[in-house]
């Protein structure tokens, strides 16, 4: 991780640090503009500053622009002072951190708080990996209500099988580090279980030749049909859960992660919204290793280039084009 850039230490230096409006926007712009700044429209370096609004004015195609424009941040009213510890609380807290914490301890409404939490789980997300090599876990997770903690009504309505069945199955391939805490996971939430869509995901994912290790779950073929390209060991955890170097159990930390995050802070997670949690703790988890300043620095990194509004979080957008 990169830590050129000086960034508050824990929580209350961040609250601090960011409390003055001239020093949080400097620390975006030296983020997104480590050589100056730059017109987002024209590349133009020829800016002036209006110091009475905080934004600049470019003196070659004319145009005003802030440090928000092409971020997250875009088109919110809030300033840097809020969105910045918000950040800072996301990337860090272990479990995750409720919207209704993040109002309270910010001042906004929830549904601000649960806006920005939404934005900034799009920041933390993972646009791409290399594909993973030498020993590699892959292993599934089913996320979803329990039925004995369900109403009678809902539970006649929603369950309609046993096991993973009216569950969001949620992929998971993990890279063994060479080194304790080295390792690194990506992780999917698959629209449907069929073997012909596990197997591509693991090929695309998975560089071959690479070991493979997996339980005995129908999807992964029980005939070991990823011998071609992988060196393919299941472990059958109805008898055992370790054979030497065969098991899944780094993953298995990923997932306990993931759950008591979802059970212990969410509490219901929409499955039209798990993939933002996921993305959030893949982040974490493939950070765990740096220091909460390291973490912040990180993910701020990302914001740029980036934008949700609130039609395409709530899904107001994907309905209306499907009308």
């Amino acid at each position: 991780m990169i830590t050129s850039i000086a960034a508050p230490t824990n929580l209350r230096e961040a609250i601090r640090y960011f409390a003055d409006p001239d020093r949080a926007l400097a620390f975006v712009v030296q983020l997104r503009w480590p050589d100056g700044v730059i017109c987002p429209a024209c590349e133009g370096r020829r800016v002036s500053f209006l110091k009475s609004r905080r934004i600049w004015k470019c003196l070659e195609c004319h145009r005003q622009f802030s440090a928000k424009l092409g971020t997250i941040f875009e088109d919110s009213a809030l300033g840097l002072d809020k969105w910045l510890p918000a950040l800072y609380m996301l990337a860090n807290c272990k479990n995750g951190i409720s919207s209704y914490e993040v109002a309270r301890s910010l001042g906004v409404t929830q549904k601000t708080a649960w806006f920005m939490l939404g934005r900034i789980r799009l920041a933390m997300q993972t646009r791409s990996f290399r594909a993973f090599e030498g020993e590699v876990e892959v292993d599934e997770a089913f996320i979803g209500g329990l039925a004995k903690f369900m109403h009678k009504s809902k539970k006649q309505r929603v369950i309609t099988g046993t096991g993973g069945v009216n569950k969001t199955a949620v992929m998971g391939i993990l890279e063994r580090g060479a080194k304790k805490g080295g390792s690194k996971v990506k992780a999917t939430v698959l629209r449907d279980r069929a073997m012909a869509r596990v197997r591509q995901e693991i090929m695309d994912q998975v560089a071959p030749g690479s070991k493979l290790y997996t339980d005995t779950a129908w999807n992964y073929g029980r005939k070991r049909q990823f011998s071609r390209l992988f060196r393919h060991r299941m472990i059958n955890h109805a008898k055992q859960y370790v054979k030497g170097r065969v098991h899944t159990n780094g993953l298995e930390n990923f997932w306990s992660l993931l759950k008591r995050s979802i059970r212990g802070t969410y509490v219901s997670v929409d499955p039209f919204h798990l993939f933002r949690y996921v993305d959030e703790q893949v982040f974490r988890f493939n950070n765990r290793i740096g220091k909460d300043g390291d973490r912040f620095v990180e993910v701020c990194r990302a914001i740029f280039g980036k934008r949700l509004d609130w039609n395409t979080l709530t899904g107001k957008r994907l309905a209306t084009a499907t009308t």
